[in-house]
């Protein structure tokens, strides 16, 4: 009795799939029927009739590596508040048909020598290393070669190039005969054109570098031009004395032409424990060279050195500028849309120090804050955490200085 009984509920389970599957499986009504069943017009007789799309039509196109999205959204950098129009030559560059690809879908093909390659290479370079976040330490500076025209550098948002505090990751210098001679004018030449984008840089260290007075602990550049946009610099570092070196997240000297570096929507520190520390120029720090700092936050960086610049008697020098440091004749330095907050130096400018030799150079501040940024030496009275000497006092609106 029960064999037949189990029997039974076998047989009825078995029907029960049937039915399901051949109701699954049912082709539906054509767009045809669809439409006469709506009211519309009867096909014409004997009219050819698209058939039913099958599933390989509706395959995406893209490689699965192309379409893999991330598991935890890309980062966000600098100041989201920030209202300062970007200029079309500072905004990002299209990536979407890179020259090279640096992986291959995997976190363990993203290396330090691929990125090592693909930068000397030069074009436009982007990451695939799976849908994750991931860090690539770097075992040697990535160097750019002076014969590319341009170097895009895209991290897509997931990507970390760390130094391992041992080292500076980034290298343009279009006087550096190593790097290959291409004008008779290596100061002021057009190209390369770097810009780094959607990246984060972290952990450079440009302690002991000596090629044009050192510093950049994360980059260093001269000669050609460089952006940065949507990326982050953290715990980058270079010499802790010295009167006129600095940048311990970018030291730039000379820009072709004389136009500026353009910072767009970056953070450079962010957070306690996270800025840069070198002797000037916790941040950013250049000889002769214009910045522009758009909708940026530059916090918790630091001047460390000791003696100013120049240095005073029985000191090394150093110590000014906790963000950005900046010397020359004429320049100009431009922060609009930005965060500057509790950085701090051992001399001159908490926040930023600006000296125009000359007194030709010129400095604005637009809808930024800048609080909390401790000179321990010497600022400009009526302008807390800015050291200035320039052509006239610096130009401040619908800015707090504090």
């Amino acid at each position: 009795m029960r064999l037949r009984q189990g029997a039974v509920l076998l047989v009825t389970l078995v029907l029960v799939i049937g039915v399901w599957g051949w109701v699954a499986l049912k082709p539906g009504p054509s767009a045809a029927t669809q439409a006469v069943a709506a009211g519309g017009p009867s096909p014409e007789p004997g009219a050819s009739q698209s058939p039913a799309p099958t599933p390989e039509a509706y395959r995406d196109p893209r490689s699965s590596l192309t379409r893999v999205k991330p598991r935890r959204p890309p980062f966000t950098a600098g100041n989201p508040s920030g209202r300062a129009a970007v200029p079309a030559e500072a905004r990002p560059v299209d990536t979407s048909r890179p020259t090279r690809v640096v992986g291959t879908g995997t976190p363990g093909s993203c290396t330090s020598k691929a990125v090592v390659a693909a930068v000397a290479a030069g074009g436009v370079i982007t990451f695939s290393c799976g849908p994750d976040p991931v860090t690539i330490a770097m075992s040697a500076t990535a160097k750019v070669r002076n014969s590319s025209a341009r170097v895009v550098i895209d991290g897509g948002g997931l990507v970390t190039l760390s130094g391992g505090g041992k080292r500076r990751i980034l290298y343009m210098n279009t006087c550096d005969q190593a790097q290959q001679w291409t004008t008779s004018h290596c100061d002021d030449q057009e190209q390369p054109q770097l810009t780094v984008q959607n990246l984060t840089l972290a952990d450079g260290n440009a302690t002991g570098e000596t090629v044009d007075g050192g510093g950049g602990g994360a980059m260093f550049v001269r000669g050609g031009r460089v952006k940065v946009v949507n990326s982050r610099f953290v715990r980058n570092r270079c010499d802790a004395t010295g009167p006129d070196l600095g940048g311990a997240a970018i030291r730039v000297l000379d820009q072709s032409r004389d136009l500026p570096v353009y910072i767009v929507s970056s953070t450079f520190g962010g957070a306690p424990g996270q800025g840069g520390v070198c002797s000037n120029g916790g941040a950013l720090s250049s000889i002769g060279v214009s910045w522009v700092v758009l909708n940026s936050v530059m916090t918790y960086n630091r001047a460390i050195g000791n003696g100013a610049n120049p240095a005073r008697g029985g000191t090394p020098g150093g110590g000014s500028g906790g963000a950005v440091y900046t010397d020359g004749n004429r320049f100009t330095v431009r922060i609009a849309g930005s965060i500057v907050t509790d950085n701090q130096a051992k001399e001159g400018g908490g926040a930023v120090f600006f000296v125009s030799n000359d007194r030709t150079g010129t400095m604005s501040i637009e809808g930024s804050t800048l609080r909390r940024n401790p000179s321990a030496g010497f600022e400009t009275a009526g302008f807390p955490g800015i050291f200035f000497l320039g052509a006239r006092k610096p130009s401040v609106s619908s800015s707090t200085l504090t």
